[in-house]
């Protein structure tokens, strides 16, 4: 159609090219296209024809401006492409010239084009157009490589770019727990590049695919046999389709001779939303991102209106009718039914006439229409436009830039740096309708200008595989559940794992953990290993029942211990108490009691005043004792020393000096315990190291020095006294006490000989049970070794109470 500019326009009506000639414009074009015409493709460029009329009718766009049109079908090829771009460069017409064959008439160059439908055509054409400058805006480019203004300076589009269908992909998979797909993608640019940008943006996902594998519809069909039995074999049930819908239809051809089990498709925007492949139902349930769906009014009565001699005006539409009706028009062809008139175009029911889905062509609405705010925002200023104005097409790709408009059907036309629009999607879902067949149901959406994280919202439920309601599954290995973690197969994707128990001490308390986490020093896992619990406390507490025991012991001693001063005390006139220095007897019953009782302190939850005194009680009222004992011993040695000859050796260790010794020995070791509270005194401490699952509760040392000096002292003087009780065992006497003193020091010296290794290797609390066992075992030792034999005398042979017994010069001497 003529006008005061012409605006170019080239899309896909045929798929094949040869030597005829194919131009829907009102003068023949000698282009090469052949095979079945594409109904669809024939509407969508008469959707650029409607928009041009409806701008010529408006009085606010380009007012007193008419804009003509040059439409070619770029055939699918390459060749016809570039072609026609060098055509749209050039400014020739697209026909000869009936006077000269050789001659052209030279005509300037469109402004701006609309086209190309498919990446692959528009990468050539964009090369091209590039350097001259001619803005072209594309309606159904979507590759992403077509957004570098370095190659592609003169390229728009209307279409969102793949880069942003990718990750929405991507991001959907992720959605429905989808991590082990597949993928087939067109051997073209546009499934390249768009399967590309989907696997990098799968992978940040944590995505694996199985396989992938490519195909174009020029392929030998080996290629296609095996591309379907790759499809076949695989694990994975779900897979994402980067494909043009010409070859997504002989792929599912193919599966159909084969159907394999049941899959969950993911498509891209390229077949999505195709009509003609609704009759594959194994594609139930498909899912994925279309052009949004749009209304344009009056386009459907615009493409209605078509009459025969309408057709006639067109080689395009002249194949479309003769076609559709199966009949001849006048004079177009031979040997078939001439169309009669009765032909009505409104009963027709196929792609053409189908505008319930105005998808791709709304973008050509949009890219029409921002061409002519272009060329408005040049040649017109606030009342009027210019004609007659000269203007170059880098002065209308500049103003492309800046467009920003609402169409009249609601949708807002802008660019952004790279030339593309802001990503809107709709999700799309295959669904199965009452009758069987199946139906697109817009479910969900995607919006690249909503914040990082919200762009992808669902709003109605989604129809699966074989009607189906629950979501599928697709995974290589099965989800690790609570307590273990994942490790990743040798040699396969990072989705194939297995499910390793977490190491001893380590939890994961959520599905597909990577890692195990090491519970806190004092926490351990439950038997799950999905939580960290409290270790149990573990201590000598009063109701265990090893404590019972040892508490009965301990006051049974002590108990015996005041049965032993009550009677001593009772018959301290008698000789065998007056001959045992009753005296030291009573301080040593004394400090025996306070032996057995001092073994209670080491019961119950340590604490920093119980951690002092255990231990330096202990250490003192046992030192008090071997001091008592000692004493009697040296008493024993300086009595035997007394009866000799001219000794007055009994006047240097009377009773003064006894006192003065217990009480020196005594004080030395008050003194190595102050030192020992002062440096570094005993404190309550869990031992987190000796066992993994429970914590000990115990005292620590402190001064290691100061502990081993308390019980090193202990055993100098309980030494020391088995030294000089052994020497003064065989003095003669009925009633010898230093025989009883050597053998109490033999029991007090094994019992605390055979503590040490046994306090060094006892666990937990069973270390506090073998100290408190060392005291009661001396001081029971000590008790029943040095008083039993007097008490059983005093007790039930009190014949033998008297000072010549024990003197030996009495009867009972055998005795």
């Amino acid at each position: 159609m003529d006008g005061d500019f012409i605006i170019g326009g080239i899309f896909l009506i045929h798929s094949h090219t040869s030597s005829e000639n194919k131009a829907y414009t009102r003068q023949p074009l000698q282009l090469q296209c052949s095979g079945s015409m594409s109904s669809r493709g024939l509407r969508i460029a008469r959707a650029m024809e409607f928009t041009i009329q409806e701008i010529n009718n408006r009085t606010d766009v380009l007012p007193g401006i008419t804009l003509g049109y040059q439409i070619h079908d770029s055939c699918s090829a390459v060749s016809m492409a570039v072609k026609v771009a060098f055509q749209f460069a050039n400014g020739m017409e697209p026909f000869y010239n009936d006077t000269d064959s050789c001659s052209k008439s030279a005509a300037a160059a469109v402004p701006a084009l609309v086209g190309e439908s498919t990446s692959t055509l528009s990468i050539s054409m964009a090369r091209i157009l590039g350097l001259f400058g001619i803005p072209q805006v594309s309606h159904y480019a979507t590759c992403a490589c077509l957004s570098d203004k370095r190659q592609y300076a003169a390229f728009l589009r209307t279409a969102p770019s793949d880069h942003h269908q990718a990750a929405a992909l991507a991001r959907m998979v992720k959605y429905f727990g989808w991590t082990w797909v597949g993928a087939v993608r067109s051997d073209t640019d546009y499934g390249n590049y768009g399967m590309a940008a989907f696997l990098k943006a799968a992978q940040e996902e944590g995505i694996c695919v199985e396989y992938s594998e490519s195909y174009y519809r020029t392929d030998p069909r080996s290629k296609l046999e095996r591309v379907a039995n790759v499809i076949r074999r695989s694990t994975a049930r779900v897979i994402v389709a980067f494909i043009q819908t010409g070859d997504m239809f002989f792929l599912l051809q193919e599966l159909a001779t084969r159907p394999p089990p049941p899959l969950q498709w993911i498509g891209s925007e390229g077949w999505i939303i195709d009509p003609d492949l609704l009759q594959f139902n194994m594609c139930a349930g498909a899912i994925g991102f279309g052009i949004p769906r749009s209304v344009i009014p009056g386009f459907r009565e615009f493409l209605l209106d078509l009459s025969p001699a309408q057709a006639l005006k067109s080689p395009l539409l002249t194949e479309f009718w003769e076609s559709s009706f199966s009949c001849s028009l006048k004079g177009s062809s031979e040997g078939a039914r001439e169309c009669d008139g009765s032909e009505d175009i409104r009963a027709l029911q196929n792609s053409y006439t189908d505008t319930s889905q105005l998808r791709i062509t709304n973008m050509v609405y949009k890219a029409t229409y921002a061409i002519a705010h272009a060329i408005h925002g040049v040649i017109c200023n606030d009342t009027q436009c210019d004609k007659s104005a000269k203007f170059t097409p880098w002065q209308i790709l500049n103003h492309l830039k800046r467009v920003n408009f609402t169409t009249k059907n609601g949708f807002q036309v802008s660019f952004d740096s790279s030339g593309d629009p802001v990503a809107f999607y709709e999700l799309i879902n295959w669904q199965v309708k009452e009758d069987g067949s199946l139906d697109f149901v817009t479910v969900g959406h995607f919006d690249s200008s909503r914040p990082r994280g919200q762009e992808f919202s669902m709003s109605r439920a989604i129809i699966w595989v074989g009607r189906q309601t629950k979501v599928p599954t697709s995974v290589c290995s099965e989800s690790c559940p609570q307590g273990t973690r994942k490790a990743v197969q040798k040699g396969k994707p990072v989705c194939c794992y297995d499910c390793i128990p977490c190491a001893e001490g380590e939890i994961s308390n959520k599905t597909d953990s990577v890692n195990c986490v090491r519970c806190p020093p004092e926490f351990w896992p439950n038997t799950q290993q999905d939580s960290c619990l409290p270790k149990p406390v573990e201590f000598l507490s009063w109701d265990d029942t090893l404590s019972i025991i040892l508490t009965a012991f301990s006051i049974t001693g002590a108990f015996i211990a005041v049965c032993v001063a009550v009677v001593f005390y009772k018959h301290r006139t008698s000789p065998i108490v007056r001959a045992n220095n009753s005296e030291l007897s009573f301080l040593l019953l004394f400090s025996l009691t306070l032996c057995f009782l001092c073994s209670l302190t080491f019961i119950g939850r340590p604490s920093e005043w119980s951690c002092m005194l255990r231990h330096t009680t202990f250490g003192i009222t046992f030192v008090l004792c071997i001091s008592c004992v000692l004493g009697k011993t040296i008493v024993v040695l300086m009595a035997f020393r007394a009866t000799l000859p001219g000794s007055d050796v009994m006047k240097w260790f009377g009773p003064p000096q006894q006192r003065l010794s217990v009480l020196t020995f005594t004080l030395i070791q008050v003194l190595i315990c102050v030192l020992w509270l002062t440096i570094s005194p005993p404190l309550p401490f869990k031992n987190l190291q000796q066992y993994k699952e429970r914590i000990i509760l115990e005292c620590a040392l402190g001064s290691a020095i100061g502990f081993w000096a308390v019980l090193g002292y202990i055993g100098f003087l309980s030494l020391l006294c088995f030294i000089l009780a052994f020497l003064a065992r065989k003095l003669p006497d009925n009633f010898n006490e230093a025989k009883f003193i050597t053998f109490s020091m033999l029991i007090f010296c094994a019992v605390w000989i055979t503590f040490i290794p046994a306090y060094v290797s006892s666990p937990g609390k069973f270390t506090v049970a073998v100290e408190i066992f060392a005291i009661l075992a001396s001081s029971f030792g000590l008790t029943f070794s040095i008083f039993a034999p007097k008490c059983f005398i005093i007790i039930f042979r009190p014949e033998h109470n008297t000072k010549k017994h024990l003197m030996g010069k009495g009867p009972s001497k055998s005795i």
